[in-house]
């Protein structure tokens, strides 16, 4: 019931955390996706276009340059006249102040023979129309050939030549008539007070009627339809395609304002993404189920296929052509070294799938990437050795070197043509994988996972746990050395981990190292259970299996390691003393967790294979004869009573998988008990024919070999 608690903790566990990376990296990608796409082109008229061919994937104007606009505008404003509206009644408002001045005596020493001049210059200057010095100058400067006078619902055009400003209005009537009418008494009449503006702008017509005349000016002097051509990679930049060049840039800019259909296309994304991540939680679901009930195995895969995927739209931002610097590889590299080669290509897929959105040439990108990560999942069948991951680096970078260029030539590029700064970017990849090995240790202690290399270096008799076991246990020393090799050897057959099982047998009796005295194998003639209970002998054999996990964490053997030494007995018996119990008490029942190891049953191959090589190898000891025979049926009848027992029911071995297993511990017992043959001392007599051979026909008994 305890075990049922636990299993059912440990899955809800690894549901949460699995639903939890999901949503994590979907927030994460969708953010840092780019919610525009930038033009990412650089070109030069005059200059080879170094990218892809470019294919207009939508309609767009080709815009005319600021300066065509400018001088087509110009054009068009030359003939422009703005509206002015008249104030017809300002002229006998002002005649009448002048009149009434006039009888009043205000121009003393003017003779009553100017008033009618002076009537009839201000009439003149008012229906030529009168404006300030501020907008006639404007009118000048802007070179218009006139103005449009409104006058009730009708406009009059009248040039600007015709027209006077109160300055201008002045000096044309002290200068009409100037030999009838004297300078100095015509200024004493005070003319300025009786000249005022009656043209004033009408600013809602003037700039109606100019935006009206400016919309005639078209932006655009053609249009380059959806699916058309642009330009060839390699071909010179022509000041035709510039201009398109220009007018695409402009174009798309203007579709991915952040203003503009925002909401639209943080929808696509992130549809794009739960799409991908769907497919590639479909893809464990129904192929590596048991990754989903591994919390550090779902949270590794999620981690890479975010990290990398966030790294390369960064670094995108900044360079389109930078994305090559992203040591990609390394996702499947890490995948196929922490769990297997299938999960690490549809790793990869998926990892570039989900980056593509964000970058320039998505489909040059994916290309590249999956030649490069296929050569990493091929380069690395087991890593053993770190100068594997340099065999790697290259070989990866000699792949994506060999499809960019095979790329290239595709679109009909010569070498010439080639974009070397991207060339320079892959071999700077390739050096950048080389930093997979410090961050594998990283990977391991930060998701719990150990590497073969890891295993590997733990293999080493002179680390302090196994050089205290061949001192202080030696017997157990030798038998970990023996199961380990026969565990190597059924794995190397039915297709297991053999570095793993050989590394897991070495430790998985490190618990006797506490009491060695107690087990057989380091006993010499004195058995210190001849004086105790069987219940109490039957808990010192059972906890040589706690104390290797207490000895395990103390040491910071990695999980995988402690695993071994927890299920190498499952939850079998200690057969001796529960039967010598039975014995010594007829009819009495035992208490049945007296004499039961702790468990679990193994759950990997690995550790099946494990239980029943350490089982095989304990019991080979004991066989008084030693031929096939014996050997054959030892195993046999060890390894189906396990089966019956129901120690393998929870791991994914196969009947074929024991049948094999089966086979090679009988060849390998006969090879680890077959015996030399004994050199003849001076005087011996020679061996004749007749004499019976000893075990496998070697003439000698178990107790002479050497």
């Amino acid at each position: 019931m305890h075990s049922l608690v636990n299993w059912d903790k440990k899955r809800v566990r690894a549901v949460l955390t699995f639903f939890g990376a999901v949503i994590a990296s979907t927030v994460l990608l969708v953010y840092f996706l780019p919610r525009e796409n930038k033009f990412g082109y650089e070109y030069e008229m005059g200059k080879p276009w170094r990218y892809a061919p470019l294919i207009a994937s939508y309609d767009f104007p080709i815009y005319k340059t600021n300066e065509q606009i400018a001088a087509e505008r110009d054009s068009v404003l030359r003939g422009f006249r703005p509206f002015y509206e008249e104030d017809p009644q300002l002229v006998d408002r002002q005649v009448q102040a002048l009149r009434s001045n006039f009888y009043a005596g205000r121009m003393q020493g003017v003779p009553a023979s100017y008033l009618p001049h002076l009537v009839e210059m201000l009439r003149q200057v008012y229906e030529a129309g009168v404006m300030s010095t501020a907008d006639l100058a404007s009118l000048a400067a802007a070179g218009a050939p006139g103005i449009s006078v409104v006058v009730g619902q009708a406009a009059t055009q009248r040039p600007v030549g015709e027209l006077f400003s109160t300055r201008s209005a002045y000096e044309y009537i002290m200068h009409a008539d100037t030999l009838r009418y004297n300078r100095q008494l015509m200024a004493r009449c005070n003319l300025n007070d009786y000249l005022t503006p009656n043209l004033t702008l009408d600013s809602a017509k003037t700039q109606a009627a100019r935006e009206d005349l400016l919309s005639t000016v078209s932006p655009a002097s053609g249009m380059v339809q959806s699916g058309q051509r642009i330009i060839d990679r390699g071909e010179i930049v022509s000041a035709t395609q510039l201009n398109i060049l220009d007018s695409l840039q402009r174009e798309n800019l203007r579709r991915n304002a952040p203003d503009r259909s925002h909401w639209q296309v943080l929808g696509g994304q992130l549809l794009f993404i739960v799409t991908v991540m769907t497919l590639f939680m479909n893809y464990l679901r129904l192929f590596r189920r048991p990754y989903l009930e591994q919390s550090h195995a779902t949270l590794m895969l999620f981690t890479l296929v975010t990290l990398f995927a966030v790294v390369t739209m960064v670094v995108a931002e900044n360079d389109a052509e930078a994305v090559y610097l992203v040591p990609f590889a390394m996702v499947p590299i890490f995948v196929r070294i922490f769990l297997d080669s299938r999960t690490a290509f549809m790793t990869l897929v998926s990892a570039v799938l989900l980056v593509s959105p964000g970058l320039q040439h998505p489909y040059e990108f994916i290309l590249l990437q999956a030649a490069s990560g296929l050569a990493a999942i091929y380069s690395l069948k087991e890593l053993t050795e770190r100068s594997q991951l340099l065999r790697s680096a290259v070989i990866v970078t000699m792949a994506m070197l060999f499809a960019a260029v095979a790329y290239d030539l595709m679109q009909g590029l010569s070498f010439a043509d080639f974009d070397r700064t991207r060339y320079i970017y892959m071999l700077v990849n390739g050096v950048l994988l080389l930093f997979a090995y410090p961050l594998m240790y990283l990977i391991e202690r930060v998701f719990g996972f150990t590497s073969s290399v890891s295993l590997v270096e733990m293999t080493n008799i002179n680390n302090s746990i196994l050089r205290k076991m061949s001192k202080e246990a030696q017997g157990t020393f030798n038998h970990s050395m023996t199961v380990a090799n026969l565990a190597a050897e059924v794995a190397l057959k039915i297709g297991a981990n053999s570095q793993l099982v050989r590394t897991g047998a070495l430790y998985h009796d490190i618990g006797k190292v506490l009491n060695p005295a107690f087990f057989t194998e380091n006993q010499s003639g004195v058995n210190p259970h001849d004086g105790l209970a069987e219940e109490r002998s039957a808990q010192i054999i059972i906890g040589h299996v706690t104390d290797g996990l207490r000895l395990a964490e103390k040491y910071h053997l990695p999980k995988v390691i402690r695993d071994f030494i927890a299920t190498h007995h499952g939850r079998g018996k200690v057969k001796y003393f529960y039967i010598q119990w039975c014995n010594k008490h007829p009819g009495e029942k035992p208490d049945e967790e007296l004499f039961t190891y702790p468990g679990p049953n193994p759950t990997t191959k690995e550790q099946a294979i494990l239980m029943m090589c350490d089982a095989v190898e304990a019991s080979s000891r004991s066989l008084k004869e030693l031929n096939e025979e014996s050997l054959r049926d030892l195993v046999h009848r060890i390894v189906d009573r396990q089966v019956e027992e129901g120690n393998f029911r929870e791991c994914p071995i196969t009947f074929r998988d024991i049948s094999d297993a089966k086979r090679v511990l009988v060849e390998s017992l006969k090879t680890i008990y077959h015996t030399r043959i004994a050199y003849p001392e001076p005087g011996d007599r020679p061996r004749t024919p007749s004499q019976p051979r000893g075990f496998f026909g070697t003439g000698l008994h178990r107790n002479r070999r050497r």
